[in-house]
């Protein structure tokens, strides 16, 4: 199949009505003075990576992946006054575009921590924005971030997502070399049943799941004799969970009920939490309260399973509190964790301890390649649904943005079970 992906065109220029924030760059003295620090910076960065950037008539780099740069002023505008927002932006409206997306990101991802010069870096909480308040994960604000991203369209997640309609990382059978012959749909039933057995569900196990989906682990566990309590805070992903539970004959063992996790009062009454990819819609700053109410509605000799996307500490430490492009067009209110960070916030506030870890980063990257390719095949659809081109090139650079973390290394994804210490 051949895969056409985004190019540049004058008409990807963002309409002031549905991107206000995207029609023009910013303008005036500080944005100037703002662009020209910002094309110094930019052009030391990519001339020591492995890249090869067409600017101004030159190219930039030591060779690799290709980044071709239609608008420099507005480039550097945008990346001066915004930083990483900007960058992202810039390719919104086509002010430069790579052939390889997924390969040039991946190259910056690799240097992540050090494209900008560290004594500058120590600067960056007088420039940066920080998250709005308005997008804090609080019991008021998660409902609209959730909607944000997850009420779109079923239908759009139809276009590139796999029969499972599993959105997080699928897990292929080792080794990498025989991935290509696995189906998406395959690895995807295996991440469920793997985090299934790793928890003990069975027949008469009483389930929480936090964070439905579109009901796909839920079938599977009920399918095995459980009884599953999941919720969501997404109403689209509720009507079509529902849907597929009934036609897979387990509605009488499923509820899937709108509701926040905190408001889930039956202390005690779980011998199993689930949570799949949700953990990163928490925010930093409720952390404790996830894990505290895991620790609160699991009974006695319970378990949790969660699987979650993490960076490195150093990292997470660095930008929690900046406002990135993620948060901004695509995950209002989110955070991603760290290992440590899970790890330390269980210790000191729950009596869960992290009994099991299965990492598996890469898995990730080839889930993304896989979706980018479907979606961007899904073009014609996408477009039919009512997504103009600025969303279509925001969603492709999201899954690439995204697939180039851990293809690099710099995010990875686990499994984690957590159980209670042993009582000495």
């Amino acid at each position: 199949m051949t895969i056409t992906r985004p190019t540049r065109s004058d008409a990807v220029r963002p309409s002031l009505a549905d991107w206000p924030g995207l029609h023009e760059p910013p303008t005036g003295l500080r944005a100037a003075a703002a662009a020209r620090v910002a094309r110094g910076l930019f052009t030391a960065a990519v001339s020591r990576l492995e890249v090869s950037v067409q600017v101004d008539g030159r190219t930039l780099g030591r060779g690799g992946p290709a980044m071709v740069v239609h608008r420099p002023e507005e480039l550097f505008t945008r990346i001066g006054t915004d930083g990483l927002i900007g960058f992202g932006e810039a390719y919104l409206t086509g002010a430069w575009d790579a052939p390889d997306l997924g390969g040039f990101l991946t190259v910056l991802a690799a240097r992540m921590a050090d494209l900008v010069p560290r004594p500058l870096q120590r600067l960056r909480g007088l420039h940066l924005a920080r998250p709005p308040r308005a997008e804090e994960s609080s019991v008021d604000n998660a409902r609209d971030n959730i909607a944000h991203h997850y009420d779109l369209s079923n239908e759009l997640f139809a276009t590139f997502l796999d029969q499972t309609y599993s959105y997080s990382s699928a897990l292929f059978a080792t080794p990498e070399s025989s991935w290509e012959s696995q189906s998406l749909q395959q690895a995807q039933e295996r991440k469920i049943e793997r985090l299934l057995d790793a928890t003990g569900v069975g027949d008469g196990t009483r389930v929480l799941e936090i964070g439905t989906g579109w009901g796909e682990l839920a079938i599977r566990a009920a399918q095995r004799g459980a009884r599953v309590h999941s919720i969501t805070l997404s109403s689209e992903q509720q009507a079509l969970a529902r849907e597929r539970i009934a036609a897979a004959g387990v509605a009488d063992r499923v509820e899937v009920e709108l509701r926040d996790y905190r408001d889930v009062a039956a202390d005690g009454a779980y011998d199993v939490v689930l949570s799949v990819e949700m953990i990163e819609a928490v925010g930093y700053d409720y952390w404790p309260t996830y894990f505290t109410t895991i620790d609160r509605l699991l009974a006695p000799g319970g378990r949790a399973g969660i699987q979650a996307i993490t960076m490195p500490h150093d990292r997470m430490l660095a930008t929690r509190h900046t406002w990135t492009w993620i948060q901004k067009y695509v995950f209002p209110g989110g955070f991603l964790p760290s290992v440590e960070a899970i790890e330390q916030v269980t210790r000191e506030r729950t009596t869960l301890r992290v009994t099991e870890r299965t990492a598996f980063g890469r898995h990730y990257a080839e889930t993304l390649r896989r979706w980018d390719d479907a979606f961007l095949a899904a073009a014609d659809r996408v477009a039919a649904l009512g997504f103009d081109e600025t969303f279509r090139r925001m969603w492709h650079f999201y899954l690439e943005y995204s697939r180039a973390g851990f293809a690099s290394g710099y995010l990875d994804v686990s499994q984690i079970v957590l159980e209670r210490e042993a009582a000495r």
